[in-house]
């Protein structure tokens, strides 16, 4: 019998907020957190909009030198991680250090350090790059600095699927627990992709939103009128623990993490596969695992891009998972409509956004969805939120390779 496995802790830092109370009150009323670029001068770029943190300054959340020898990534996975072990009641002792992992991946890793070091080194010369340039920069060390903030010396990875990322890691998280490698684990993704080249190359790609004169209303999910995602940074990180060590040390348990799908495409290196054939299946494995029904599933939190391939492959996808008829009656949203899209930070904040919908009975909305695709005819909660009664959801997760995670979870 599979071991069950509980949701206790929450952390988040993003567009909409710097902590998970705020990113969910702005949510929920619709209140986007993109705008005109400010980390970096955007005149050259044909976008000149992102959804970058607001309000944040190193310094206020993180030791100097601390802040100093991480990437902005690693930093914003602190601040959710801390968050997420606080909210959990992690602190003290409650859990073994040998029992306690970290799991918290990164669709792109430290790409502002490598760009730093690299111009230092072409102006300045090789000798004067930075001995902390390749730890600041890899792909893990975000994991890695969790652990070392934390104590946590159990399990310790990161997952890299570019906007599957974090949904992986949670995934990964709970099967770990599963088979009784950990009691807890803090799993997650961060991103800090707004640089040089990470603007550039996704302007290259042509995969970016060029509403730049009117951002709040650029990322339009499932609407006629969208013109590509919009690139955002942040962080998100869920505490997950075996559900009857929760039990025994009177953890506040905020849903239980029902089960997980994940499949490939191996269609397209950025492309879904038409009809939503990988995603799909991501779907109806993830309910198989948590035993449930499309009649079971009241909300999903769609992947959602706001762009033109992946809104109407997500539709057709959904239809073929829950069944078309199933399909019309349940809400889905996409909350990158205020955010943006987080890429590897993406899949955990949208669980997060899941879990507090079922727990305070209202559904977060599709805020900028005012012209729908004929493509995309399903119920995308358009406006504003919606009060009902969410007892399962799915939170679907997509990347450039043609990953697909989904993640069912269940109000305890």
């Amino acid at each position: 019998m599979k071991r069950r496995v509980a949701v206790t802790g929450l952390g988040a830092i993003s567009p909409v907020g710097l902590n998970v109370a705020e990113c969910w009150s702005n949510t929920v009323a619709g209140r986007s957190g993109i705008d005109t670029i400010t980390l970096l001068d955007p005149t050259p770029y044909t976008t000149r909009i992102a959804g970058e943190v607001k309000g944040y300054e190193a310094d206020r959340f993180l030791d100097r030198k601390l802040a100093a020898r991480s990437d902005r990534y690693t930093q914003f996975a602190i601040i959710a991680a801390r968050e997420a072990f606080e909210s959990a009641g992690l602190g003290g002792g409650a859990v073994a250090p040998e029992r306690l992992g970290v799991i918290i991946g990164t669709g792109i890793g430290g790409l502002g350090t490598l760009e730093t070091e690299h111009i230092k080194a072409l102006e300045k010369g090789v000798d004067r790059i930075s001995p902390f340039f390749c730890p600041m920069m890899i792909g893990n060390m975000a994991s890695g600095r969790v652990a070392i903030e934390l104590n946590a010396r159990g399990i310790n990875f990161a997952t890299v699927t570019a906007c599957a990322t974090s949904g992986h890691a949670i995934a990964c998280a709970m099967d770990a627990i599963r088979l009784g490698r950990a009691d807890a684990i803090l799993a997650g993704g961060a991103e800090a992709p707004i640089t040089m080249m990470g603007l550039g190359g996704f302007c290259s790609l042509k995969a970016l939103s060029t509403r730049n004169d009117d951002p709040k209303t650029a990322s339009r999910p499932f609407d006629r009128e969208r013109d590509g995602f919009v690139m955002a940074e942040g962080a998100s990180v869920v505490v997950l623990e075996d559900y009857d060590f929760a039990v025994r040390r009177g953890a506040h348990i905020h849903a239980e993490l029902l089960g997980a799908g994940m499949t490939c495409d191996a269609y397209h290196i950025t492309a879904p596969a038409e009809g939503g054939e990988g995603s799909a299946r991501a779907m109806i494995l993830a309910m198989e695992d948590a035993g449930i029904t499309p009649g079971d599933v009241d909300y999903i939190n769609a992947h959602g891009t706001s762009t033109e391939l992946n809104d109407a492959g997500e539709t057709q996808a959904i239809k073929v998972a829950l069944g078309e008829d199933r399909a019309r009656k349940v809400m889905i949203s996409s909350t990158k409509s205020v955010t943006g899209h987080m890429l590897g930070a993406a899949g955990g904040i949208e669980l997060i956004f899941s879990i507090l919908a079922m727990r305070d009975g209202i559904v977060p909305p599709t805020a900028t969805l005012v012209n729908p695709d004929p493509a995309c005819d399903l119920d995308y909660v358009p406006g504003e939120a919606r009060k009902a009664d969410v007892r399962c959801a799915l939170s679907n997760s997509f990347g450039f390779g043609g990953h697909n995670v989904t993640l069912a979870v269940g109000r305890r």
